[in-house]
């Protein structure tokens, strides 16, 4: 017997691994702002955007949604 297993793509309170999320990603964005902490506990904030207004501009977009969400 062969299992269907399909990859989870809803909403989660669970942490999921980062490379998970990056794969899902790969080919889908136009461009990215990435922002998390690496191995060592430090913040890492990279961008594809040179703007600096724009990459501002998508994480005020994306707390907002955030808060919408949440409250």
């Amino acid at each position: 017997m062969t299992a269907d297993v399909h990859a989870f793509t809803g909403i989660t309170k669970l942490d999921m691994p980062p490379d998970y999320i990056l794969d899902a990603a790969k080919g889908k964005l136009q461009g990215v702002v990435l922002m998390g902490f690496d191995k060592d506990g430090e913040l890492y904030a990279c961008s594809s955007y040179a703007d600096g207004g724009t990459v501002l501009w998508l994480m005020e977009q994306t707390k907002k949604r955030l808060m919408d969400a949440v409250c």
